[in-house]
Parts: C-alpha cells; sequence; structure tokens
C-alpha cells in the first residue's frame, strides 16, 4: 500500500464522507492515494471498528488479475510481523478484488532516497529490519519475489526497531503447496532488481529475495542500481554480471558491510550467503556508518528527482556524474572450458609419464590419453572429467598399481565433494604442482584468489596444497615438502592400496599437513577481500604483508610438522612468495578499473 508524509488526516476527519463510495459494505473510499499496474490505493475509513485503512482495488479484466489478487491476500495473510504491512480483510464483488491492510503513514524508500532524507546508519538499520521481515516469510512459505524501493515503506512513526521498514506489495509473491502464478519460463517481478535466477524462469527461493534486498541497499547507499540501464533490453544484458565491488563506490563504509552486499549479489544464489549473514553484517556496521543524512550521486539521469540542498553529502562522486559503469565480465564459457581441457590433458598425461618403466606404454599412448580427456572435458566439464578420472584410475589398477590409483582417487575425490557445481575448475589444483615443479609453490594461493566465490576460493587453496603432497609421493624430486612425515617410499607402497593408505594418506592427515591447507584455503579467501586494486602503492604494501604472512606461514607449519631429522626449508619459499605477490597484483589490476564510457549530453 501507498501512502505519503502528506497524508495525514486524523481519523474524525474521515467520518461523515457520506457521499464517498463504501467498498464491502464497510470501507469508506475517501481519497485516492497512487495506482499500479494491477489496482488503485485508497486512504479509506472503516466504518465498522471506526478506524484508518488502505483498500486496494483491483479490476477484474481478467482471471490473471483475479490470480495476482487472491495470490497477495494468501500470501499477506500467512504474515504477522512488524516489517509487513498487515492485510485486515480481502473481499470482492463482481467488479473489483479489495485488499485492506494498515495504513502506513510515511514514505517509500525510494523517496527517502531520491531526496537525501536518510544517513547511511538509517539504510543500515532499514536493511536489518527487512532481512527480519524476509525471514519471518520464507519460514511461512512465502518469497516476495519483487523487494525494490518503492516496495518498501518508511513509517513517520515505527512500532520499534523492527517496525522502521514495511515490505508490501505480495502480488507476485510464490508461495510453499500453491500453484504456480505463472507458467514455467514466465518472468515476474521488477527486472532492475530481480535475482539472476528469477530472470531467467528458474524458481525464485529466498536467495532471490537476498539478492534483491541486497540490491536496493547497494543503490541506497552508492547512489545507483548498476543494473539498471536506460532500456529494458540493456537491463536485461546486465543481469546475472558480476557488479562493480560496493567498496570501490563507497570507501568510507565499514568493509564488513561491502563484503556482506557484495556477497548477496553474486550471481550463483549458493555464494550469496544467507539474510542472517547480511543481518549481522549490516549490525556491526552501524557504530562506523555515518549519521548525517544526505544524498549520494549517481551517474547522470539515475535520480529522477532534484537532488535536495543538505549540509553534508555522504560521498561526493562527481566524476560519477557523467559515465556509465560498465561491470566487470567474466571469461567466456567456451574460454573456461578450452582451460580446463588443457589442465585435464595435462594432468592425464603426466600421471602416465611418471608411471615406473615397467608399465609406461610409451608416449604415443599418453598424447592419446591426453587427447581424449580434452575432447570430453571439452565437451561435458563434470562428466567428462569423472571419466577421465576414472579411466586413468582404472588403468593404474590395471596397470599393476592399485596404490597409485588409491593416491589419483584420493586427489579428485575431494575436488568433486569441494567443489560441486564448478566442474570447470576441478582440474585448476593441478597447476600447484605444475607450480612446485618450478619452484613456485607458494604461488598456487594467489592464483586460487582469483575465483569469484568465497568458497570456491577457501576451496581451491586447499586443494591445491593436497593435489600438492600426493604429487610429491606420486613423482620423484620435492615439489615443496618432499615426502611428508611418516610416508613411505613409493616402491613399498604402489603396488597395494591398503598400503597406499596407511603409508600415505594417513601419515598425510596425521602429521598436521592438513593445518598447511587450511593456511593456504584462508589466504586465498582473504586475498581479493584486502587487495582490490583502488591504488597501487597501498596494493602492494598490503600485498606484501599477505605475501609474507603465507610464507611466514606456511614456513612455521612444517617447522611444526613431526620430521625424524631436521625440518626442511620448503622449496622455493621466498620466489614463491614473490610470485604470489605478482600474482595477487595482476588480479586486483584486472579486477580494479571499471569499464567508462561518457555518456554524451
Amino acid at each position: 500500500m501507498v501512502q505519503t508524509a502528506d497524508d495525514t488526516l486524523a481519523t474524525t476527519d474521515l467520518r461523515g464522507a457520506g457521499g464517498s463510495p463504501l467498498a464491502l459494505d464497510r470501507y469508506r473510499l475517501v481519497r485516492r492515494l497512487g495506482a499500479g499496474a494491477f489496482g488503485v490505493v485508497w486512504l479509506a475509513h472503516d466504518e465498522r471498528l471506526d478506524r484508518v485503512v488502505a483498500v486496494k482495488r483491483i479490476e477484474l479484466h481478467d482471471e490473471h488479475v483475479a490470480a495476482r489478487a487472491e495470490r497477495e491476500a494468501l500470501a499477506a495473510a500467512r504474515l504477522q510481523h512488524p516489517g509487513i504491512v498487515a492485510l485486515y480483510e480481502a473481499g470482492r464483488d463482481s467488479a473489483a478484488v479489495y485488499l485492506v491492510s494498515e495504513m502506513v503513514r510515511g514514505r517509500t524508500l525510494a523517496d527517502l532516497t531520491d531526496v537525501g532524507a536518510l544517513s547511511d546508519r538509517d539504510v543500515l538499520r532499514i536493511g536489518a529490519a527487512l532481512c527480519d521481515a524476509l525471514e519471518h516469510a520464507h519460514t511461512r512459505g512465502v518469497v516476495h519475489r519483487d523487494v525494490k524501493p518503492a516496495n518498501i515503506m518508511i513509517p513517520e512513526q515505527p512500532s520499534g526497531e523492527a517496525g522502521i521498514a514495511k515490505l508490501t506489495d505480495f502480488g507476485v509473491a510464490a508461495i510453499t503447496g500453491d500453484e504456480a502464478l505463472t507458467r514455467t519460463g514466465d518472468v515476474v517481478g521488477t527486472l532492475a532488481y530481480m535475482a539472476p535466477e528469477q530472470a531467467e524462469g528458474h524458481a525464485a527461493d529466498g536467495p532471490a529475495d537476498l539478492y534483491a534486498l541486497a540490491l536496493v541497499l547497494y543503490e541506497a547507499l552508492s547512489g545507483v542500481n548498476p543494473v539498471r540501464a536506460p532500456g529494458a533490453a540493456a537491463t536485461a544484458r546486465r543481469v546475472g554480471t558480476r557488479l562493480p565491488p560496493l567498496a570501490r563506490l563507497r570507501r568510507d563504509l565499514p568493509g564488513t558491510v561491502c563484503a556482506a552486499i557484495d556477497r548477496a549479489v553474486l550471481p550463483r544464489p549458493h555464494e550469496r550467503g544467507t539474510l542472517a549473514d547480511l543481518h549481522g553484517a549490516l549490525d556491526s556496521g552501524l557504530d562506523g556508518a555515518g549519521r548525517a543524512p544526505g544524498t549520494v550521486a549517481g551517474p547522470a539521469g539515475e535520480r529522477r528527482a532534484p537532488m535536495a540542498p543538505q549540509p553534508f553529502a555522504r560521498v561526493a562522486f562527481q566524476e560519477l556524474q557523467d559515465v556509465e559503469i560498465a561491470p566487470p565480465r567474466s571469461a567466456p564459457a567456451i574460454t573456461q572450458r578450452a582451460v580446463a581441457a588443457a589442465a585435464a590433458a595435462a594432468l592425464v598425461a603426466a600421471v602416465i609419464t611418471a608411471a615406473p618403466a615397467t608399465f609406461a606404454p610409451g608416449p604415443g599412448a599418453a598424447l592419446a590419453g591426453a587427447a581424449a580427456a580434452a575432447l570430453v572435458v571439452l565437451a561435458l566439464p563434470r562428466l567428462g572429467w569423472m571419466v577421465s578420472a576414472g579411466a586413468v584410475v582404472a588403468w593404474l589398477v590395471a596397470a599393476g598399481l592399485p596404490g597409485a590409483a588409491v593416491l589419483v582417487a584420493a586427489a579428485a575425490i575431494p575436488t568433486m565433494v569441494l567443489l560441486p557445481r564448478d566442474g570447470v575448475l576441478w582440474s585448476a589444483p593441478a597447476l600447484a604442482p605444475l607450480l612446485g615443479l618450478a619452484g613456485l609453490a607458494l604461488g598456487w594461493p594467489a592464483l586460487a584468489g582469483q575465483a569469484r566465490g568465497f568458497s570456491q576460493r577457501a576451496a581451491l587453496g586447499a586443494l591445491g596444497l593436497w593435489w600438492l603432497v600426493i604429487a610429491e609421493a606420486l613423482a620423484p624430486g620435492r615439489l615443496l615438502l618432499g615426502d611428508p612425515p611418516g610416508t613411505a617410499g613409493r616402491i613399498l607402497w604402489e603396488e597395494s592400496a591398503s598400503r597406499a593408505v596407511t603409508d600415505v594418506l594417513v601419515p598425510i592427515v596425521s602429521s598436521g599437513v592438513p593445518l598447511i591447507a587450511a593456511l593456504w584455503a584462508g589466504a586465498a579467501w582473504l586475498l581479493p577481500l584486502i587487495v582490490r586494486g583502488r591504488a597501487p602503492l597501498v596494493d602492494v604494501v598490503l600485498v606484501t604483508g599477505w605475501a609474507t604472512g603465507l610464507a611466514a606461514g606456511t614456513a612455521a607449519l612444517v617447522a611444526a610438522l613431526p620430521w625424524s631429522g631436521p625440518p626442511p626449508e620448503p622449496r622455493g619459499l621466498v620466489v614463491g612468495a614473490i610470485a604470489a605477490g605478482a600474482i595477487g597484483l595482476l588480479g586486483a589490476a584486472a579486477r580494479a578499473p571499471t569499464t567508462v564510457r561518457v555518456v554524451s549530453p
């Protein structure tokens, strides 16, 4: 329901309006407040209970309109929360459906941000309240699917912290156990705030509402919705792209707030976290958020209303007034597949070539196996990788090397478990042993840190170390540590699956090597959060500290392992740290520049 700050009539002002229309035999329609695509909202008086209400009148043009009205009533009836506009009654006559709700005296979030009436702290409090409201809706099987500034009311006199913002308009909500409002593939909602999976016509669940809310907060804090474009087609092309980091536009905001909002607007639903995560970050950032109201100037034409005079502006982005921000694009899918295919081919060739001379089938077979792996991975990354890994394991068993087969399987299976939806990344950890051959193993966490998602980066960081130590058991020479403490020589276990477990895998795990994997996972996860490409000198200082900490931590953990003699110094520790720093800087530089295009006046 739409209500503006100008509608301040008291209940007594509405009595006696006998000439006004009467809806459902009790609600006197006094004044039209606004209209949308699916109805007109009226200021009304409840003649029975003597109270002010809002009545949405939805004319029955067709069955779709009736279904939408019924959907809104069913959704709102399930919900009782101070952050959701309460529905009092729903009814219909021959001409229209009527939804009667509480009258919220206030303005929409869109109105208030346009005139600079909110401070940063206000926006964070509103966001936290909306997280609670959406969690309440989701636990009751209702997904809003149209969270946007125009559907968020900010009451003049809120009823407590949970009621400082109110969600309204559940007309396109999805309800558990109810038939779909639309056909499969149809799209409902507002494109500029729509989650990618919703825009593609897939089922929109809780992560879709989380995405929309985070985008609303992004806009309120930065002054720009990076998805919105001049036309629907241009907007559609931006949906699903990775958005510019909020911290790049608002460096003065608490880092935890920026990181949580950036995470919540990631294209893949499973990477966004939860409403509770976002709520926690918003709460933690309250003390560091500005308390003075003001506006944030976005790109030219983004704001329709003129900016109101204010004593304080959160940030004056004058350089953004005449530019259009183009969100960074990821590598094309075919390029990612090609890289995965090449890595799979190199991996298969390396395993076949590393077999003892007695069992090696020759270079021709190695090339054939590599080519076959490349083709199947290029066509079907996940299935092809599983087929290739299974073929290598089967070949090793047939060649009389079941112990080696066990180690290959021990490397492959955790990769599929930790990266279940990212088949193009399953071959990536093979780069860690390759870096080890060049004495640059410590550069792997920096490479892993270039992945998009938090979980991807951490998983890749740990998997690279795991593959590295398994490769050290299979290959001659030292890649980082040499043979881990307690492991036996290859000749003792390669022909026995059980001994490969007891003489290699168990010692690796029990010796504490997984702690190094955890360190590398944390380093990969952290890298893009601290080295953002904001300023070259700052980035050099930060990446130097990061690489130094990675090298020192790795050396300390290696020294703490239960070696039988003096602990070895990790191979290429200094050179690897330099390589890691360089990779980190290059990655930050690649992410940093937001492509800009001057908008003609």
